[in-house]
């Protein structure tokens, strides 16, 4: 998929900016402290969600987390349309998605009580 980052442009600015100040100049988004000519590895990434978890005491954080989380916002900010979120996720059904977004029955319910059906 390519990436629409125009929401995001004022943060990506000040983390190309905090980069700068620590000579992390890369042609990469996340690139490796030690080596700024390669990518952080999703090892090391796995790594330090941990390490954030842990400083946050959330045992929950992992790899997925982001995408996870931005994919949730995108759908209950765009009134529930998951047909963007599925194109987004690159799914190929709604079922997988909403398992995904970890949509089951209790989260399904919980959100009808809120609905005025008139």
């Amino acid at each position: 998929n390519r990436l629409y980052l125009k929401p995001v442009i004022g943060d990506l600015l000040a983390y190309q900016n905090w980069l700068q100040q620590e000579n992390l100049v890369s042609p990469w988004l996340f690139p490796s402290t030690q080596h700024p000519d390669q990518h952080l590895t999703e090892k090391q990434f796995y790594k330090i969600m941990r390490k954030v978890g842990n400083l946050l005491n959330l045992d929950y954080l992992g790899t997925h987390t982001m995408r996870k989380t931005g994919a949730y916002r995108v759908y209950v900010q765009s009134n529930y349309n998951i047909g963007l979120v599925m194109h987004l996720l690159n799914h190929s059904s709604e079922a997988m998605t909403l398992a995904y977004l970890g949509l089951d029955q209790a989260s399904t319910e919980e959100m009808l009580n809120n609905i005025d059906f008139g």
